[in-house]
């Protein structure tokens, strides 16, 4: 199975199916990875919040731990993401190249600018591709809800999947260290749902059987 995860930024996949990714490796799958922006940013007062170059430490650091040898970042400069052919056709590109089978990208109900980007961007470029599921990476309220229909147990993956989260130490500091209680509720929850201990939830846009 070849499989591409696409993320806006740096944490994007780890916090919405790192446990899962990691699990694909496990099993021999071959994934790819791409990130969509430089992932530095600024606060709402101009004051630098992460460096590009920390993120892409960080990122980097994260992945080793989930096991992902095929990285691409994207050069989008973070909440700049624009819907446009160049983000589209690095996606297409990808999918072409590592005749991609599997899609795991951002659900399009989110609310960060560019999460809502990238899926749309995603469920466009990758509209020939077999499976598309959307996962969801952060805490923040929707309009629309996030209706999981597919459920992956990661009980034996979760330690891998702290792992990479704690991995993005700028952003963890942001958020006092929250993001792992949050998560881990999150997959204790979605586990109890369907027998297990936890568990990463997704959308699918189509699967097939």
């Amino acid at each position: 199975m070849n499989i591409l995860a696409i993320g806006a930024h740096f944490d994007d996949i780890e916090l919405g199916c790192g446990g899962t990714i990691a699990k694909h490796i496990k099993k021999g799958d071959k994934v790819i990875v791409f990130v969509a922006t430089t992932s530095g940013f600024k606060d709402h007062k101009g004051k630098l919040v992460r460096s590009n170059k920390v993120a892409l430490k960080e990122g980097l650091q994260a992945m080793k731990i989930l096991g992902v040898k095929d990285f691409v970042q994207g050069n989008f400069e973070t909440l700049k993401v624009e819907f446009n052919e160049e983000l589209n056709k690095t996606i297409i590109n990808l999918v072409k190249k590592y005749k991609i089978n599997t899609v795991y990208t951002h659900w399009d109900g989110d609310i960060h600018h560019d999460h809502i980007v990238v899926a749309k961007a995603s469920l466009h470029s990758c509209r020939h591709v077999k499976n598309i599921f959307m996962y969801r990476s952060n805490w923040y309220q929707s309009t629309e809800y996030f209706n999981a229909n597919c459920f992956v147990d990661i009980t034996n993956f979760w330690k891998i999947k702290k792992k990479s989260i704690q991995c993005h130490k700028s952003e963890l500091k942001r958020t006092h260290r929250k993001w792992i209680s949050f998560f881990y509720n999150e997959a204790l929850n979605a586990g109890q749902k369907i027998g297990v201990k936890l568990a990463e939830t997704f959308l699918v846009v189509k699967s097939l059987k």
